[in-house]
């Protein structure tokens, strides 16, 4: 008797899952259907992003080679077009090179280049820091101090790793131009970190024993 129940309840919850299949036929291959097409876009764009990016390196490797010998206009054009396209790696290179080399001497076209990067490109945190760092570096021989400090406020009011960096930017600011006060204010901030970059907090400690003693 007790076999005969479970053939029953086998036999129906075979029935009652056919019926599913047979009454939901048409949504069940929309999903199959939605879901395949899901995977395959997935597949071609990342395709398609592996492309782009190797055309960016492309160009980026391009460029470089062609800066000893090649007209320097075309090296900004090239680099230009590879910031515009806001790629996480090559953009930031390409703003890097234009920098190091000299290509552009308008401040405000890389300060302008530099928010791009910061504001519009998807970087992971600590590179976006890193760029703000840069940009605050690039900006502190000719800014304010309040300029260069919301430049780096970002950075100084967190817990990024380049923070010790931002503040030694600060204080070795503020000693040049003869401020020892804030100087040392912010060479103290260093030590006190707890994930201070190493060389900088050596570096603040002579300076603060060197030039800042009392």
């Amino acid at each position: 008797m007790d076999e005969e129940i479970t053939i029953i309840d086998t036999n129906t919850r075979y029935e009652k899952i056919r019926n599913f299949f047979i009454n939901n036929r048409k949504l069940l291959i929309s999903i199959s259907i939605t879901l395949i097409l899901i995977l395959f876009s997935f597949y071609f764009y990342q395709i398609y992003k592996d492309k782009q990016k190797k055309d960016l390196a492309d160009k980026y490797n391009s460029a470089v080679i062609e800066y000893e010998n090649g007209d320097k206009s075309k090296i900004v054009l090239l680099m230009r077009e590879i910031i515009e396209d806001k790629d996480n790696t090559y953009s930031p290179l390409g703003l890097y090179f234009l920098i190091d080399n000299n290509l552009i001497n308008n401040k405000n076209e890389i300060n302008n280049l530099f928010d791009s990067l910061i504001h519009k490109t998807k970087l992971e945190a600590e590179i976006k820091n890193l760029m703000i760092y840069k940009k605050g570096l690039y900006n502190s021989n000719f800014v304010s101090e309040n300029e260069l400090i919301k430049i780096l406020n970002p950075i100084i009011n967190s817990e990024s790793i380049w923070r010790s960096h931002a503040l030694f930017l600060m204080a070795e600011y503020f000693y040049s131009n003869n401020e020892k006060q804030k100087s040392k204010e912010f060479f103290n901030q260093i030590l006190t970190l707890a994930n201070s970059n190493p060389d900088i907090k050596l570096q603040s400690e002579k300076r603060l024993n060197r030039d800042l003693s009392e």
